[in-house]
């Protein structure tokens, strides 16, 4: 299956304010016809200028082939310790937090905001500027540390990104690569991280050929390697897809050569970001790519369920379609073996260019999945 993600939105940097964060509702149950492409899509801010086109899963590229939903594993395998913190942070600057502090008296603005803006979501790093990307990093990780809660970050800069399509940009070469994730690093700092490192990188590599795709999962083992140690209560998760794309092994077979076995590099795999895949889907399918990677007992998952909880749509739609909904609220305590959080990757509202602009914030599309 191609993989693609929406475009991000670069806003600015700002240093952090919190958010609790709870249980919501995930809508879970038999899932449709799997046709929807692997998509990721821009959540908050990053970069520092105006909005650029970057993220995995992207308007471009024919519709993939549906693949089988596997089914759950019934081996369990050691849950990953439980965080020392279990609260998520809310960055203070999103696109829709800026919607909803300039429309007060707007009648949708209170759904919004107490189901979409209330909530923790992903910061996105989307922007090839090694001078700078020290200090945006450590920006968020200096505000989430500030209130004792723990931030997720997206690294998404590999050169080649969403294979030309509509998130295309990153580094311009994997050297050029390595120092924007030394930078990366240097802004984590010494508290409690989570990183999903590159959507689509893993599971979309049709585009490269051979020795490009080796290169190119041996600058992600590196990336992994240098992220941890520069803060070892980093937690790095790697590309899994999701459960409509990659064969759990074959996807494993990539993730082992890109060092997501490797506690040294790794603390487990990410899925579903920017998509609409069950999360019941998704902890069978993680639980088997887990089983055939292999690795230390402690590696878990992550599942983005920002707009997973009416399931995928049928008919192969990915671009805003009609009738999803968020799903469960951003939280460490998923009650899942090897299962080690939910979160909202993508935000919702964020548009994947059909309901307006791709990566802009759409209030109607908000208030649409807040209110489904």
């Amino acid at each position: 299956m191609v993989a693609a993600a929406s475009v991000v939105v670069a806003l600015g940097m700002a240093a952090g304010v919190l958010t609790a964060l709870g249980d919501g509702d995930d809508g879970d149950g038999p899932s449709g016809a799997d046709r929807a492409r692997p998509k990721v899509s821009a959540t908050l801010l990053a970069p520092s200028t105006a909005p650029s086109p970057s993220l995995s899963g992207s308007p471009s590229a024919s519709a993939p082939t549906a693949r089988p939903t596997p089914s759950p594993s019934r081996t369990a395998r050691r849950p990953q310790a439980a965080a020392v913190t279990t609260s998520l942070y809310r960055h203070p600057e999103s696109q829709v937090l800026d919607w909803v502090r300039a429309n007060p008296a707007d009648p949708r603005t209170a759904v919004i905001e107490s189901r979409i803006a209330s909530r923790p979501a992903a910061v996105w790093f989307t922007e090839y500027a090694p001078d700078t990307i020290a200090s945006r990093v450590r920006a968020v990780t200096a505000g989430a540390a500030r209130q004792g809660r723990v931030p997720v970050l997206v690294a998404y800069a590999i050169p080649d990104r969403d294979c030309g399509g509509a998130s295309e940009g990153g580094a311009p070469d994997l050297d050029a690569y390595a120092g924007w994730i030394d930078g990366f690093a240097a802004g984590l700092g010494s508290g409690e991280v989570v990183v999903v490192l590159e959507p689509d990188s893993i599971a979309q590599t049709d585009c490269l050929d051979e020795a490009g795709r080796a290169d190119r999962l041996a600058a992600l083992a590196r990336a992994g390697r240098v992220l941890k140690a520069a803060d070892p209560k980093a937690r790095v998760y790697y590309d899994a897809g999701h459960s409509g794309w990659n064969d759990p092994a074959a996807q494993a077979a990539l993730l082992k050569q890109a060092g997501a076995a490797s506690a040294a590099s790794s603390d487990g795999i990410f899925s579903n970001v920017s998509n609409f895949h069950r999360t019941a889907d998704e902890v069978a399918y993680d639980r088997r790519v887990l089983d055939a990677l292999g690795g230390p007992p402690g590696l878990g998952a992550v599942i983005d369920t920002s707009r997973n909880g009416n399931g995928p749509p049928t008919g192969g739609e990915w671009c805003d379609p009609d009738g999803r909904s968020i799903g469960r609220a951003p939280t460490f305590r998923t009650g899942e073996a090897r299962i080690d959080a939910y979160l909202w990757v993508k935000l919702p509202g964020e548009s994947d260019g059909c309901k307006g602009a791709a990566g802009e914030f759409s209030p109607s599309y908000a208030y649409e999945l807040a209110s489904s």
